[in-house]
């Protein structure tokens, strides 16, 4: 993604500073009681979401009431109504805040959301693929049958990403599409399809990897300038990861790919700067807590944060990050464009005929919107 200062930057990227110095330095300060939204019971975004409510309830006597939510749109809704403040999210948060898939909707558009921490675990993200299909490079993928997921944003365009780190887009394989994510892995072990995408982690490749076709996750080499260009331009979100959990993954047998934060937890611009100072404070000091009662939130970890990503912070959480030494000018002028960029799309989505019919709307949005994007400087990334 590129981010280039235009007409627009001056003025704006003062005020997106705005809090940014503030002092918050004192004891950790949070509402005896907080809300936010999360994946399904029983995912590990709920498990560690619970598991960091346990830590703030046993040092600061907070209580974290999780919300599961079973889509993008069902953990959004209550954070937009102000229902809940907060979500731990995935990739989704990054959607709504371009206005782009299911956010391409009149009742939705770009969200001016922030980030507070993410985590980053030593699982990935990418196209597993059956062992008996031969396939050892994304390039093999050629003429090859990957799964698409109906309604799967996510899924979907990770798997054009990894298609286009071997050079190839979704009309150079055999698209063979699945009603939802466990039927694309079964249809992998049954033979109707040769590669989907999923987390290393996930429990449906597991199935593969027992079944007769075996598994195999190509690599993304973090040294291929053209691999990681593809996957940049499709999905910019990915950043370079070595797994070493997972199916068929560990420390012996490392994979070298590409994934992106998750759980996100994320808010809206308005969020009071003192409550986030503390919350970002508070997962910080009592992450020794919280991720020995829940091994998958190692991800959580200080040192695993991403600063330079492609949804902005949290003035409260940038304050904390100022005065512990964590964040420097590279990082405050790059979340000072992303700010921009929300209110180019904002500006554009002002100027949208919200009557329009589905359909109409969205392809009438997707076009002002790249249009817009395209004349203030920055990449659309999807037209």
């Amino acid at each position: 993604m590129k981010f280039k200062a235009t007409h627009l930057a001056g003025a704006a990227l003062i005020a997106a500073s705005g809090l940014t110095g503030a002092a918050f330095a004192g004891e950790v300060k949070l509402p005896k009681t907080m809300a936010w939204t999360a994946y399904n019971t029983g995912t590990t975004g709920y498990n560690q979401s619970v598991a960091i409510g346990k830590a703030l309830k046993d040092k600061y006597g907070v209580t974290l009431r999780v919300v599961p939510g079973k889509n993008d749109i069902s953990r959004l809704t209550p954070v937009k109504a102000g229902k809940v403040d907060y979500s731990a999210n995935g990739i989704a948060t990054f959607f709504a805040s371009e206005g782009v898939f299911q956010f391409a909707d009149p009742n939705w558009g770009p969200m001016a959301i922030r980030m507070v921490m993410s985590a980053s675990g030593s699982s990935n993200l990418g196209v597993g693929v059956a062992a008996d299909a031969g396939i050892k490079t994304f390039a093999d993928l050629k003429g090859k049958r990957v799964a698409w997921v109906r309604g799967g944003d996510a899924l979907n365009v990770g798997a054009e990403a990894m298609l286009a780190c071997g050079g190839l887009t979704w009309d150079d394989v055999e698209k063979v599409e699945f009603p939802g994510f466990g039927a694309s892995w079964d249809g992998t072990v049954n033979d109707q399809v040769d590669a989907a995408f999923a987390s290393t982690m996930s429990g449906f490749t597991k199935k593969l990897e027992a079944s007769p076709r075996g598994i195999f996750w190509p690599p993304t080499p973090h040294a291929d300038a053209k691999c990681w260009d593809g996957i940049k331009k499709t999905a910019p979100y990915f950043v370079p990861n070595t797994g070493t959990r997972g199916t068929g993954l560990s420390k012996d047998n490392p994979h070298e790919g590409a994934r992106y934060p998750y759980p996100i937890l994320m808010t809206l611009d308005g969020q009071d700067a003192g409550e986030v100072y503390s919350l970002a404070r508070a997962l910080v000091e009592e992450y020794d807590s919280y991720s020995a009662a829940e091994p998958a939130a190692k991800g959580w970890a200080l040192g695993k944060q991403i600063f330079k990503w492609v949804v902005p912070y949290h003035d409260g959480a940038i304050a904390y990050f100022k005065e512990i030494g964590k964040w420097d000018d590279a990082a405050q002028a790059h979340n000072d464009k992303l700010i921009v960029r929300q209110q180019v799309l904002a500006e554009a989505w002002a100027g949208m005929d919200k009557g329009l019919e589905a359909e109409a709307f969205k392809a009438k949005w997707m076009e002002l919107r790249a249009a817009t994007l395209d004349k203030a400087g920055f990449d659309p990334i999807w037209r």
